[in-house]
């Protein structure tokens, strides 16, 4: 595979320098797809993306049977099989000159169809995803933006939120037995608080975010809302919001906008759209905030581009050296302080958190992090006023894909639902009521979807009321 090319297109102040004028950053992230298959179609529009070649040959890839799949557009809103994107996977996609991602998916899956088999080639068509796309066209596409691993989901977004998976690249394994390892790293929510800078976490349904130590505490649980939440806090006062957000997506169904296979894209496009419109809507706030959107990992879809060597975040290395990033993740920078255009230094998450540091100057978070490379110079320094005041979310007309139970969780779901598990019993439960509800959603999918997002209200009401209490105590007497 080749190896990236870095050529860098913009310039710009720091975004730590006096007078900076992003003074909101907001995250949205989201699930399992590679650049190849969401943006690698942009280089129609900009000739120094490193995308998806309009001149033949075509990428290939192929089976144990000799069966060539090629690259070429066409990908399916959804695709009814999870490519596997484990750590042993992920190496085997990555290994050869072309790669091995049909080969992986189809030892998967032996069964399946030369279909299946093409859909990990694929990518989308320009303006194929309307929300996506319309923001490329008009912002900063990242197009060297990798994962921090060559791993699944859960590391990578400790990585987003911390710098580090403490050694780890594996992921819980089951609903009963949530493989939880004591994920106690200081995290950027951390460093915020020191520096008594506000944030907060909006949700779908499970927050992901749960699984940090740090974020059990109380003071952190009053910063954790649902996003009703936020179209309400996004269309107030400028003043009042948040400096740094991070918006994790709707992980259960129904209502699953994550952008994780079998899930329809057209309802991470619908999530996308609602989140830059409500934002846009509020012009005060629009001209003072960065609009991160990212995806933790490939998914096992085919990317092009080999990921580049990095070092280790810290002393850990228990599963994995951490010395190479994960495959290429779509990434735009969307702001009035956002050219359009393409930026292609080499990325990973922890640039985020290297931004962040740089910006707002708060503590350390690992080694990955302060060697990591910053997107701050790549802002510009006048705000634009050609920005859309709306873009458009999926259109009726295509259909509706209508949501069916599911015969079982996904690795994904799996692990959250060993997580609530976890945070129930910090509850003060009793283990035979423990026991009495785990027994329960053995019953199918969606009882199972039922007691974890119960478990996480639960969870989130107590720390909260342990909140009220504390403060109630300090609270000077009259």
């Amino acid at each position: 595979m080749p190896t990236p090319r870095r050529r860098d297109s913009a310039t710009t102040s720091p975004a730590g320098s006096p007078g900076d004028p992003i003074r909101h950053v907001i995250v949205l992230m989201l699930e399992n797809r590679s650049f190849d298959q969401m943006l690698g179609c942009f280089q129609q529009i900009y000739p120094e993306l490193d995308g998806i070649a309009s001149r033949p040959p075509a990428r290939q890839n192929a089976d144990d049977d000799g069966n060539s799949y090629p690259q070429v557009a066409g990908a399916a809103r959804v695709m009814a099989k999870d490519p596997n994107h484990d750590h042993p996977d992920v190496l085997q996609q990555l290994a050869g000159a072309n790669g091995g991602f049909v080969r992986d998916f189809a030892r998967t899956y032996p069964q399946s169809s030369s279909t299946d088999r093409a859909e990990i080639m694929k990518y989308h068509d320009l303006h194929a995803l309307p929300a996506l796309h319309a923001l490329a066209e008009n912002f900063t596409i990242c197009d060297h933006w990798f994962s921090s691993l060559p791993g699944p989901t859960w590391p990578n977004r400790l990585f987003v939120h911390s710098g580090t998976s403490l050694g780890r690249v594996t992921m819980p394994e089951g609903i009963m037995n949530a493989n939880l390892h004591w994920y106690d790293q200081p995290t950027t929510y951390d460093r915020l608080n020191e520096r008594r800078i506000p944030w907060k976490i909006y949700f779908g349904d499970v927050p992901q975010s749960l699984v940090l130590v740090h974020q059990w505490a109380p003071r952190n649980m009053i910063n954790y809302h649902h996003m009703q939440r936020f179209y309400e806090d996004v269309g107030g006062r400028e003043s009042e919001f948040p400096a740094y957000v991070f918006i994790e997506p709707t992980y259960y169904p129904p209502g699953t906008n994550d952008d994780h296979p079998p899930h329809d894209v057209m309802d991470g496009e619908r999530l996308i759209a609602d989140v830059y419109n409500a934002l846009r809507a509020n012009e005060d706030l629009w001209r003072s905030t960065l609009l991160v959107i990212l995806y933790d990992e490939h998914g096992g879809f085919y990317d092009h581009v080999s990921p580049p060597a990095t070092v280790p975040p810290d002393h850990h290395q228990e599963e994995f050296a951490f010395d190479r990033l994960g495959v290429r993740v779509p990434a735009l920078l969307v702001s009035p302080y956002a050219a359009k255009g393409v930026v292609n230094t080499v990325f990973d998450h922890t640039s985020l958190l290297k931004y962040l540091l740089d910006k707002w100057q708060l503590g350390s978070l690992g080694d990955r992090t302060a060697q990591a490379r910053t997107f701050a110079d790549k802002l510009v320094r006048a705000p634009r006023d050609d920005t859309p005041r709306t873009i458009p979310g999926p259109s009726t007309a295509g259909g509706v894909v209508a949501w069916a139970p599911r015969t079982q969780l996904s690795s994904h779901q799996a692990a959250l639902f060993g997580l609530t598990h976890l945070l129930e019993s910090m509850t003060g439960a009793q283990p035979y009521e423990i026991a009495a509800r785990s027994s329960h959603v053995l019953t199918g999918p969606q009882s199972q979807i039922d007691v974890a997002v119960d478990r996480v209200e639960g969870f989130l009401a107590q720390q909260r009321d342990r909140f009220t209490q504390e403060l109630a105590r300090v609270a000077p007497r009259p």
